[in-house]
């Protein structure tokens, strides 16, 4: 190959590689500001609804005993720096296999990880109300879930959330 030739075909090659790499980051930055990516590093409530996936739980939690008090970040990632990222990580990448495939529950079945957390949260935050009720549940987190008899606490009535689970139900649909 003469070296014209192969200095044309590197500038071929360069160009198709600086198009691709241009229409990959396109599309990224696209796909990012139309799924309004920025407002996941937020706390506003109103970021969990972006996909509509979430609207029955956002408007629920609208209505809800802890509105004024608690946003999702709140009750639903931890609430350290590094591990709510990677949470919000965790979920954001479910959330939208969930969207694009059409893949999710309705309603929507929390996960066992998230589940756990929601119970961490809850005791954080009203520990020592009910420590001494409830002393099994910050050692066997199964023990006492406190969504069991507070289920309207973070999301308002069940409308528009399907039949309310009974307990121990959510671990049959997860094995489904």
């Amino acid at each position: 190959m003469s070296e014209e030739r192969a200095d044309s075909l590197i500038r071929w090659l360069s160009v198709a590689a600086a198009v691709l790499v241009g229409a990959v980051v396109g599309m990224g930055l696209y796909t990012f500001e139309y799924a309004e990516g920025l407002s996941y590093f937020s706390t506003d409530p109103a970021a969990c609804a972006n996909c509509h996936i979430m609207q029955p739980q956002y408007d629920g939690w609208q209505k809800s005993s802890h509105h004024t008090v608690a946003t999702c970040v709140d009750c639903h990632l931890p609430h350290d720096f590094i591990p709510k990222y990677i949470a919000k990580a965790e979920n954001g990448y479910y959330h939208s296999k969930g969207f694009t495939f059409q893949d999710f529950r309705e309603p929507i079945v929390i996960k066992e990880k998230n589940r756990r957390l929601l119970q961490d949260n809850c005791l954080e935050c009203h520990g020592d109300l009910v420590h001494d009720m409830i002393p099994g549940s910050t050692s066997d987190p199964d023990f006492v879930q406190c969504v069991h008899c507070h289920w309207t606490v973070g999301h308002g009535s069940r409308a528009g959330l399907g039949p309310r689970e009974r307990p121990g139900e959510w671990k049959e649909q997860l094995n489904e």
